[in-house]
């Protein structure tokens, strides 16, 4: 039968104390003959026949890999080990290894001392600089209009302030981009204003490609944090503990009685807003020994203040170039937007039902249209016009021509229906020589 590593290190420690064959035998539960063959391979120094060469080893080059690795380990800084990764690589361009990357792992970890474990530093962060961001998803018992409860898969979003600990839970049917913003909002309102950095998941509706530093955020959601100034820091792939704060609080909620029906998510969203309330003065936050609701009253006052309008969620976004004629193309569709912008670039957001345009500097919203519309041309004629801001523009920026007699009796005309318009209406128009002629 086949010993175990242990159990051939307890055979030879039991035989230099004098143990007979026999003893080690009853011991260990194994014939004497096996006893014997083991001593006798120890006694000979011979190798273990039953293991296989490594790839490596078959191609003959144990040498160069560990004339690699002691490189590596006098270049690299104390307790850093060379990446496992880069020899693998070296091998391929080098050599023409064709094994995997695994199995140099595997040759690497038998060959050479595991270094030693890094510590950890822990790290509090200060008022007001960072939340961390999750979701969970939980199965919730709502009542229908006839009392029926049935089972139902809901998402919470859960944002945890990392100094005070205050946490939001805000509860959604979706995890798009729309509902993205949407909970977002919910949740600074929740917390009474924005902290600095918010650390978030590598999700698709937060970042495009990428994790951590390295990380490129999705340009809508890029967009919404440049509109209420916070930075987006999507910690690296597979690191949870990297917002460990939040993930603590997701664990927690996890635990809360979901066996109560609730009439509607407007009715789980009150009952957890409650529940939330109440934990915040019972629960202590270990940086001040204060109570986490205390502890946030003071953070409060160091987050960056609401602005008056939150930002509607939105989930297409486009910096879109403005055209001679002061329009834009979004979706298919010719919009009109203010005269100043004309030959500049705006940015328009595609939101639930509408779009706006923003002024990309300040962030100011131009104008509002709905969104796709069966009309592929919408302009307002507005745009076209000067406003109390215009006034101040420089002399020097050009200004449209006005709308002419002719263009505002087509107007009228077309105010008044065809019903009751004279033919005497368009006998005058066709006559007109100029735009300066007067119309009856």
């Amino acid at each position: 039968m086949k010993l175990s590593k242990e159990e051939i290190v307890t055979l030879k420690v039991l035989r230099l104390k004098g143990e007979t064959n026999q003893a080690i035998a009853d011991r260990l539960g194994i014939t004497e003959g096996a006893v014997r063959y083991h001593l006798k391979r120890e006694a000979e120094q011979a190798a273990d026949g039953r293991r296989k060469l490594s790839l490596i080893e078959q191609l003959q080059l144990v040498e160069v890999v560990d004339h690699w690795w002691q490189d590596q380990v006098a270049s690299l800084p104390k307790q850093r080990p060379p990446s496992v990764h880069q020899l693998w690589s070296y091998l391929v361009d080098e050599y023409s290894y064709g094994g995997s990357y695994k199995s140099v792992r595997k040759f690497a970890r038998s060959r050479f001392s595991t270094p030693a474990a890094r510590p950890l530093r822990r790290i509090e962060t200060p008022p007001g600089a960072q939340v961390q961001s999750d979701w969970l998803e939980t199965n919730v018992r709502l009542r229908d209009d006839s009392g029926c409860v049935s089972l139902v898969k809901r998402y919470g979003f859960v944002m945890t302030l990392s100094h005070s600990r205050k946490t939001a839970i805000i509860w959604s049917e979706s995890m798009d981009q729309l509902a993205w913003h949407h909970v977002h909002n919910e949740a600074f309102k929740r917390l009474g204003g924005i902290a600095a950095v918010n650390r978030i998941d590598n999700l698709k509706t937060g970042v495009a490609s990428g994790s951590g530093v390295w990380g490129q955020v999705n340009s809508a959601y890029a967009a919404y944090a440049r509109t209420l100034g916070f930075h987006v820091d999507p910690h690296e792939a597979r690191q949870p503990q990297q917002k460990g704060k939040v993930e603590r609080r997701v664990g927690a909620f996890k635990q809360l009685d979901w066996n109560r029906a609730f009439d509607s998510l407007a009715d789980l969203q009150v009952y957890t807003d409650e529940t939330l309330r109440r934990d915040s003065v019972i629960r202590k936050c270990p940086v001040t020994g204060l109570s986490v609701h205390a502890t946030w009253l003071s953070e409060r006052e160091l987050l960056r203040p609401l602005p008056e309008t939150l930002p509607a969620p939105f989930d297409a976004i486009k910096q879109a170039s403005v055209h001679k004629d002061c329009t834009i193309r979004f979706e298919g569709r010719t919009y009109s937007v203010p005269y100043r912008y004309a030959r500049k670039t705006v940015e328009v957001r595609g939101c639930s039902g509408f779009i706006l345009i923003v002024d990309r500097s300040s962030g100011a919203i131009l104008q509002q249209y709905p969104r796709k519309t069966r009309e592929l041309l919408l302009i307002d004629q507005d745009c076209y016009e000067p406003t109390a801001f215009d006034e101040a523009l420089p002399l020097d920026v050009p200004r449209p021509l006005p709308l002419g007699r002719m263009a505002k009796r087509l107007e009228e005309i077309a105010a008044q229906g065809v019903a009751v318009r004279s033919i005497d209406f368009y006998a005058a128009i066709a006559t007109a020589k100029s735009l300066s002629e007067e119309v009856p």
